[in-house]
């Protein structure tokens, strides 16, 4: 068991020593609501590392946001970030950002869910609609 811990420790100080020279940034986030700015409490704000080729690493971090809309996270390494922020009632946000100073603040403006498109239904502007106002009823002379 002594053995174990000693390994623990020993794993621990060689990965902190492989991040220490790497830069690293804070991240604050603030989350509002888009039609008014309003903060959104308890939004989740997931981040995930992105690789060269513009694939998202596994693995990621969430942080959730206080009931002004805000969090952050001390130490997020400099490079590509893909966030994503999830809110019960909004349109799910995503976006890839380059991570490149000691601090940045990123804000969300979350968007209401829009109504989906139905090829069943009359669309005001639809190009069927445009054709039938084309055709105008013949006149009779006079």
């Amino acid at each position: 068991m002594r053995k174990l811990s000693r390994w623990v420790v020993v794993a621990g100080l060689l990965l902190s020593l492989a991040w220490a020279g790497e830069k690293t940034a804070v991240l604050s986030f603030v989350v509002i609501r888009d039609y008014n700015g309003k903060p959104i409490r308890n939004a989740s704000v997931v981040m995930h590392p992105v690789n060269k080729d513009g694939k998202q690493s596994r693995g990621g971090l969430e942080l959730k946001a206080d009931s002004e809309g805000k969090t952050s996270f001390d130490g997020v390494p400099y490079g590509k970030m893909r966030v994503q922020v999830l809110a019960p009632g909004f349109q799910t946000f995503g976006d890839d950002y380059d991570i490149n100073q000691p601090t940045m603040e990123i804000t969300v403006r979350m968007k209401r869910p829009q109504d989906q498109y139905s090829v069943y239904e009359d669309h005001p502007g639809d190009k069927k609609d445009e054709k039938k106002d084309d055709k105008k009823p013949e006149q009779k002379p006079q």
